[in-house]
């Protein structure tokens, strides 16, 4: 009857582990031996389209805090070159940092009401009941449950990435005498800097999954909580119950979908941004 956080690529999942008649859209396949053989066992029992599952709620989530985080951080970056000048070392710090602030704020009440509706199946007057009476009893910030340990994970990885993204993508088109990068250079930079970023940032991952599990527990088994308040009680409690790997654990499945989702974002992203404007430019000549 427990739970597990699935996620993504993009974001988490809670998804209800079956129990008697509860089904839930993910059925359990058995025990794995690691990232490669859960592949081959869920492709043979499920086929290969479960390998999809939950892609609608990820979408739905995914596409406003991308739009707002992409916008925020070109808008940014062009702001802060006319002020700083075009070269400094820490505009993209400062751009990706408050551009995944500003989206992560923005999504956070979004992503709550969300994990709810994951665990329990409510129509949508049901949820704005529930949400309605939880801002009466608790406030409007009630509806930010959760932002801190987001806030924590989320601003160090956009600061990280972004700042090797663009170190590795000047390098990378200075050796190939590129003037802007090719979808090979912003491919390579992204699942590069993905990478560092994700393995650095990896502890608040953990803190964030145990919240969401303690969360369900509490909420719907009814199992009372210790309530640890802040990202670093949780973070030691980890750590006095399985060590510092503790705080590292499903690094190789993170690597997995974080490489690959950053490579293929930026890349997809640089791609388009270039078109567009090479597009722009030859409507502009006629």
């Amino acid at each position: 009857g427990k739970c597990f956080v699935y996620s993504s690529g993009l974001m988490d999942h809670i998804c209800v582990c079956e129990n008697g008649d509860s089904k839930a859209w993910y059925k359990k396949p058995g025990h794995f031996k690691g990232t490669l053989d859960a592949f081959v066992k869920i492709t043979q029992i499920e086929g290969i389209k479960s390998l999809w599952s939950g892609l609608p709620p990820t979408l739905i989530m995914a596409l406003p805090s991308t739009v707002i985080y992409f916008t925020c951080y070109d808008q940014l970056s062009e702001a802060l070159k006319s002020r700083l000048g075009k070269d400094d070392e820490h505009i993209p710090v400062l751009a990706g940092s408050l551009s995944r602030f500003g989206s992560v704020t923005v999504v956070s009440p979004l992503e709550l009401i969300r994990t709810r509706m994951q665990y329990r199946k409510l129509s949508y007057k049901q949820l704005y009941t529930c949400i309605s009476s939880k801002v009466a009893t608790d406030g409007w910030f009630s509806l930010w449950r959760g932002w801190s340990s987001t806030v924590l994970r989320d601003v160090p990885f956009s600061a990280m990435y972004w700042y090797n993204y663009e170190h590795l993508k000047r390098i990378m088109c200075k050796e190939a005498g590129a003037r802007e990068p090719t979808f090979f250079i912003a491919f390579t930079s992204g699942a590069a800097s993905g990478s560092i970023a994700a393995v650095i940032t990896l502890p608040f991952d953990v803190v964030k999954t145990h919240r969401q599990t303690e969360l369900w527990e509490s909420e719907t088994l009814k199992i009372p909580q210790r309530h640890c308040t802040s990202t670093w009680a949780v973070m030691r409690k980890i750590v006095a119950k399985n060590g510092i790997t503790g705080l590292f654990a499903g690094i190789t499945p993170r690597l997995f979908k974080v490489a690959p989702a950053c490579a293929i974002m930026i890349s997809t992203y640089e791609y388009g941004k270039s078109f567009f404007s090479h597009l722009n430019e030859k409507m502009n000549q006629h």
